[in-house]
């Protein structure tokens, strides 16, 4: 059914409601006939699917095609003891498929948690009361409440309307916003785009505010059936991702070549000899497997992904909700933060401190002056007094409300004001005007009550309450008010002027004009406790904090200088000067500028592309719709969950749930260290891998040098090495604690790798560290005559060792393992613990004994390995302390230059 050629009260009457909205039971019951508000989700995938996908990693293709290869050469060959390598081989890659499958889930339950956190409401009118409900919940015949800012949360026939403009582009793909109204359309063949009196799911309230009740919820609505007509896209992955696989498909092509490689070098050997035979060429292609399997870092993707998915878990319990992976990335190389200053670096409870009336401060309670003052705070004032279960609450903008608290003290009753005296028109508040105007019905006519900008409404006051009577304003009065608003702002206070007349006449334009003036209040946001410590983590941190308001730059700079962000008036910029420089001028300046006062849009977007055009990477928070595209400018956006609008929410990478400065701080703290972890974990697998290679691959030199065709270690062994003894503490490094200086060094450059800052040369010492270690024990055995079978046994044990007692030294990249961090990890020394009982028992129990072509050691064997493989940590330690000297003195060098300079 079409409601837009429709009455209002038709469309109330066909709907089975009244203008005091649905009963909570009425609504209960259209809930369950309707379904939820919804759009219908994408399939998910089956477990299944999930699971079979884990199988598509080149990598792992990889490790099954060689499985196959020696399952086949097994069956020819009549060796059937291989098929227990092919079993172990086939078992590590189902374990690793069926952790990858469980992760997967976990995730989407996680993503699921974050989408629930972040649910978005409206307000509804049940039983003659406003309600704050999930927009999931709204029902055919809701009334539902609007204003600037909102998204429309479904399809509904306007019933009331004040100057309310939407903007419908997801719908019509017109991007000017349409003016809107009550009246019923004729043209029953009318397109959206021409039904002026209807809203519709997904559009922008972008000025004014209305009623309207709810004609089509979910996939009824003209969204749902948009969406019912597109097919379910593919996911896309992040760019790390992308990195991560290109790796992965580079370091998979260079190992099937290196082990090409080695296949021959084997079978040339052996031709060398005179003995090419099948067990020879098996040999030579398992010691080519094994070499592939030891290059390729099969737990790589998943420990990073599982890196970032319980970095997200930890900012989601910390208030920051990250709604794009890529994000967490980011977070740590922000150089700029651009914060909004209401809510985010104050408290978002407004508090009128100050009146001004009558000539004077603190106005008599009793004086006319002061009554009319509180009228006009009440009256021209769109919060409501809700009662709950004996309670009274207000809701609506936080400066209103204070407001209405403030003439509740001074005993004036909003919700008795009223009623005796209905509003009957307005105009509301918009920021270019910089007030707002109601007009009531009282006993001796109708009234207009305006409030706003001090400085705006003094220009339409014509007279001025005097003891109790209005008189011709003087250039003296106009002196006198100026001088008092510039102390309530001089003092950090937001002021507000408040002006009345009788009506003379009902046209509209007349409202804001010969006005007669009642006086300011002044009021504040106190700051958050918690916001000048974070300011100060950021000076350190070497992140710049810049404060963007609407507040005058008196109100702006005495709230910035309170919480440390500035020190100087030349520091704060209006948006009237902003607006008169050239976007050179401001490139050039805007290092320099740390408050931005009365600015516009289109000034906070200004401001984000002179900071980035300045190589900065750049948080930009809000909450109001006009943040929005500033938002989506910068580099990390950042909206409010409690404040904030669903469009700013829409476009931003991370939704504070606290709305609070400290929260972005810590996000960024938790990016630094999300960052660094993954670098840890990187050099440490790496590493690994490297070292593993290098030891194949001189051992198969050495082999093929004393013409003696051994196999070095075993595809199998190398697998345990891969998947047990370097995961268990790779997954541990990605829960590494923050060091201690996490928050003292400068941001990292945006386009730093993950090989940067030594990570790089680290990977490659600390591999062939490992590489002489290993090949050490196993060459000693030589001259020890403990013989080829006790040498590979060993050299394996210390491969396994090595590596765990190499995991402490990854903790740091350059600081040492032993700092104040080294017991707060409890994880990696689990894992440490596990890993060695895991690799000491294969090579003492009976089963995994022979399965693994062990041999066994006696106690000076078991020694040594031991100590040989500790021996990495005081090498590596020495390394670091070298390089860290190398690395300060680099840093002194250059801070001296820049001090000549």
């Amino acid at each position: 059914m079409e409601y837009f050629n429709k009455t209002s009260a038709e469309v109330l009457a066909d709907l089975s409601v009244t203008e005091r909205g649905l009963t909570d039971g009425d609504a209960a019951m259209r809930l369950i006939s309707s379904g939820e508000n919804k759009l219908a989700k994408a399939k998910k995938q089956s477990v299944a699917v999930k699971f079979f996908k884990q199988f598509t990693d080149v990598m792992v293709i990889v490790l099954i095609a060689a499985a196959i290869v020696s399952a086949v050469i097994g069956v020819v060959e009549r060796q059937y003891e291989d098929f227990i390598d092919v079993g172990i081989i086939l078992f590590i890659v189902l374990l690793n498929a069926v952790i990858g499958t469980v992760q997967e889930c976990k995730a989407e339950k996680a993503m699921a948690a974050l989408k629930d956190m972040s649910t978005p409401f409206c307000k509804v009118r049940r039983d003659g009361e406003i309600k704050r409900i999930a927009t999931s919940s709204l029902v055919k015949g809701d009334i539902v409440l609007l204003e600037a800012g909102d998204v429309v949360p479904a399809d509904m026939r306007l019933i009331k309307c004040m100057s309310l403009k939407a903007e419908t582009s997801a719908l019509t793909g017109e991007s000017v916003a349409e003016e809107k109204h009550v009246r019923p359309i004729s043209d029953e063949h009318a397109q959206l785009a021409d039904r002026h009196n209807m809203l519709y799911g997904s559009s922008t309230v972008t000025y004014g505010r209305g009623e309207g009740v709810v004609t089509a919820t979910g996939m009824n609505a003209e969204i749902g059936k948009i969406a019912s007509m597109l097919e379910n896209g593919e996911k896309t992955i992040t760019p790390l991702q992308k990195k991560l696989n290109a790796v992965g498909r580079f370091i998979s092509i260079a190992v099937l070549a290196i082990a090409a490689a080695v296949f021959v070098m084997g079978i040339l050997s052996a031709a060398g000899t005179g003995s090419v035979t099948a067990d020879s060429v098996i040999d030579s292609f398992m010691t080519a497997v094994a070499l592939a399997v030891a290059a390729i870092p099969e737990s790589l993707t998943a420990v990073i992904t599982i890196i970032l998915a319980l970095g997200v878990q930890r900012l989601s319990k910390k208030n920051a909700i990250i709604k794009k992976l890529p994000a967490v990335e980011t977070l740590g190389s922000t150089d700029v933060i651009c914060s909004d200053k209401t809510g985010t670096l104050t408290l978002n409870k407004m508090t009128v401190t100050q009146a001004y009336a009558d000539g004077g401060f603190s106005p008599k309670p009793d004086g006319a002056a002061t009554v009319r003052l509180l009228k006009c705070m009440c009256l021209c004032n769109d919060s409501a007094v809700r009662t709950d279960n004996g309670r009274a609450s207000i809701m609506g903008d936080p400066t209103e409300t204070a407001l209405v608290r403030y003439a509740a003290d001074s005993g004036v009753k909003k919700t008795e004001l009223d009623r005796a005296c209905p509003r009957i028109d307005e105009i509301p508040f918009d920021s270019d005007r910089k007030l707002m105007t109601t007009v009531h019905r009282e006993r001796d006519g109708d009234t207009v009550y305006t409030k706003g900008a001090a400085d705006e409404l003094i220009k339409r006051c014509s007279y001025i309450l005097d003891g109790g009577a209005p008189r011709r304003i003087t250039e003296r009065d106009k002196a006198n008010i100026a001088a008092a608003n510039k102390k309530m702002a001089d003092g950090a206070l937001r002021v507000l002027a408040y002006a009345y007349k009788k009506r003379d006449n009902t046209d509209s334009r007349t409202y804001e004009s010969e006005l007669i003036f009642i006086g300011l209040t002044g009021m504040i946001d106190p700051p958050r406790e918690e916001v000048k410590e974070s300011v100060r983590q950021c000076e350190k941190a070497g992140i710049r904090v810049v404060m963007i308001t609407g507040d005058n730059p008196d109100t702006a700079f005495a709230i910035a200088s309170a919480l440390g962000i500035c020190n100087n008036k030349r520091q704060t910029i209006t948006g009237a000067e902003l607006q008169k420089m050239s976007d050179d001028e401001l490139f050039k300046r805007v290092k320099s500028l740390r408050v931005y006062a009365r600015v516009s849009p289109e000034h906070k977007v200004r401001i984000v592309k002179a900071w980035k055009s300045n190589g900065m990477i750049v948080a930009m928070t809000g909450d109001g719709v006009n943040d929005a595209p500033s938002i989506k400018a910068a580099d990390i956006g950042v909206g409010m969950g409690i404040t904030g609008t669903e469009v700013t929410k829409g476009a931003a990478d991370m939704v504070l749930a606290d709305d609070n400065f400290a929260t972005i701080v810590t996000a960024v703290k938790e990016g630094r260290t999300i960052f660094s972890n993954m670098q840890k974990t990187i050099q440490y697998l790496l590493a690994a891998n490297l070292s593993e290679v290098l030891s194949l691959f001189f051992a198969t030199i050495i082999f093929a040098f004393t013409k003696n065709a051994y196999v070095f270690l075993l595809p199998i062994q190398i697998l345990w090495v891969n998947l047990v003894t370097d995961s268990l503490p790779a997954l541990a490094l990605g829960v590494e604690p923050p060091e201690t200086d996490v928050m003292s060094s400068p941001p990292r450059s945006a386009g730093d790798s993950l090989f940067s800052g030594a990570v790089g040369a680290n990977i490659i010492y600390q591999g062939i560290f490992q590489t002489i270690i290993v090949l050490g024990v196993f060459l000693g055995c030589a001259f020890t005559g403990w013989g080829h079978e006790v040498g590979t046994t060993m050299a394996f044990m210390t491969l396994c060792l090595v590596q765990l007692f190499h995991s402490f030294n990854a903790r740091s990249i350059l600081g040492s393992a032993f700092g104040k961090n080294f017991f707060k990890n409890k994880l990696l020394f689990v894992s440490f613990l596990v890993g060695g009982a895991l690799t000491v028992g294969l090579a003492c129990l009976p089963a995994t004994h022979d399965i693994f072509a062990l041999q066994w050691l006696n106690g000076m064997q078991w020694l040594t390995v031991i100590l040989c493989s500790a021996a990495i940590v005081p090498a590596v330690e020495v390394v670091k302390l070298f390089m860290r000297m190398y690395f300060r003195k680099k840093q002194s060098v250059v801070v001296n230059l820049s001090k000549e300079k």
